[in-house]
């Protein structure tokens, strides 16, 4: 057998395979050890092991077998699959309105390329419109690579960068603006351009897939359309973030950009709202909003950009035991301010208050979040908190270890003044810290509750 019909598999897989006459894209039926699996031969990523045989089920799902547990294979034929995207051109209607796509890096639609394993996105107008043509009844979308750089690596440089190409579309007239960004760190990009660009009079909404386009199982197309939606149609000219609401296909939600946070590694409906109730619900016939208190889109161009960012400022997640050289060392390294998320209503132990006396001494503004991430810093309730707040530990309301983070950073790109900084940080420009929490907004779906099972029963039948 030819080896270029092997791709990728060598070793035990690639003898099964020799032995048995099958091949790369062979239509085969696998009798092994453990079940008998009907399928498509993929190709193995370059760096994958030697040991197993990848089949995709007619399902769209793949799994792995493993090569030695192989017994027969019998070939049903051959059926090679393209997985170049289409791509069509996207039609300009002057009815529409006109939404910009920014792109940072994260996969809304793509390919796989099955050689070296990795979600090759699609991009340009003519790719997304051949993947999701849904978006051309919606409006008139032209995109731009921004960069191409997974979530984790989004910092400071893109921030400004994505900043000021928000502002420069925001200028030329668009009616929305939409970005393309991993799930992963899409809640800081939120909260860090909710600060840095202010008053927008058109919606700027970030959108991200938790599964890529080629898993049956995607939210790459739903979330893609409504994003857009609320770009080109929304009335709300805020930073938004466009994913997934319940576990079901059935609708999108709208979260503030600083009230919004990732929740769970997996579940396409990982972005909850903390701390309040999400802006609005979206799916392709409408938008319903959920609260009235918003900015509402207007039909002027200004927008307020001011992309300051201090790097020296970190998170200190506090946990018992900490050490006070855990201060010290942070501060010695010449950081400028800290945020604490602290225990309970915002707490530290008593070993620790030399260090952090000796940090704000050497001028590092610190400010205390709640590892609860629901409720508020309340450090007068306690000895502990009164007595942290007389070392110059700054209590932050509500507002979330993350959001927190990001607005000291803008902040001290500002200003070192300490009576500013406070100033700056305990005024809200985008609700990252609220007056009140929603009574009907904390709620956990225990498993198994029978009160939350009835519930749920009474909604999805």
């Amino acid at each position: 057998m030819a080896e270029k019909t092997l791709q990728g598999y060598r070793g035990i897989g690639a003898e099964v395979l020799r032995r048995h006459g099958a091949s790369v894209w062979s239509e085969v039926e696998i009798e092994s050890s453990k079940g008998s699996f009907r399928g498509i031969i993929l190709p193995r990523s370059e760096t994958s092991d030697d040991r197993h045989i990848v089949l995709k089920l007619s399902s769209g799902y793949n799994i792995g077998i493993t090569a030695d547990s192989v017994v027969g294979i019998t070939i049903q034929g051959r059926r090679e699959a393209h997985y170049k995207i289409p791509e069509k051109q996207f039609p300009v209607d002057p009815a529409k309105p006109n939404v910009i796509l920014l792109g940072t890096g994260g996969t809304i639609a793509s390919r796989l390329d099955y050689r070296s394993g990795a979600v090759i996105p699609a991009f340009s107008p003519g790719e997304l419109y051949g993947s999701v043509p849904e978006l051309a009844d919606i409006c008139n979308l032209t995109t731009e690579k921004l960069f191409g750089v997974f979530s984790e690596n989004m910092g400071p440089e893109q921030y400004k960068v994505l900043a000021n190409r928000i502002g420069e579309a925001i200028a030329n007239g668009v009616h929305g603006v939409v970005i393309g960004h991993g799930t992963d760190t899409m809640h800081h990009t939120s909260a860090v351009l909710s600060f840095m660009v202010q008053g927008s009079p058109v919606p700027i909404v970030m959108v991200g897939s938790q599964r890529s386009s080629d898993r049956p199982s995607s939210d790459a197309a739903i979330n893609l359309i409504n994003a857009v939606k609320a770009a080109a149609e929304g009335d709300i000219a805020e930073v938004l973030v466009c994913m997934f609401g319940p576990t079901s296909d059935e609708y999108c939600l709208l979260h503030r950009g600083t009230r919004v946070r990732k929740m769970h590694s997996s579940y396409r409906s990982t972005f909850r709202t903390i701390g309040d109730t999400p802006l609005a619900m979206i799916d392709p016939k409408r938008i319903r909003a959920l609260r009235s208190e918003y900015h509402r889109r207007r039909t002027d161009r200004q927008v307020k950009i001011n992309t300051a960012f201090e790097e020296k400022v970190t998170i200190l997640y506090y946990y018992p035991n900490m050490l006070p050289d855990m201060v010290d060392a942070i501060v010695e390294k010449g950081y400028r301010g800290i945020i604490i998320a602290g225990t309970g209503l915002g707490h530290v132990n008593k070993p620790l208050y030399p260090a952090l006396e000796r940090a704000t001494a050497a001028g590092v503004h610190i400010y205390m979040t709640v590892q609860t991430l629901w409720g508020y810093t309340q450090m007068y309730v306690y000895e502990t908190g009164r007595e942290i707040m007389k070392l110059g530990v700054v209590p932050a309301a509500n507002m979330l270890p993350e959001v927190a983070y990001m607005k000291l950073c803008w902040t001290l790109g500002q200003t070192d003044d300490r009576d500013e900084v406070a100033r700056i940080m305990l005024t809200p420009i985008c609700d990252e810290t609220t007056d009140r929490e929603p009574y009907n907004g904390y709620l956990i779906y225990q498993g198994a509750i029978p009160e939350i099972q009835k519930f749920l029963r009474s909604v999805h039948r």
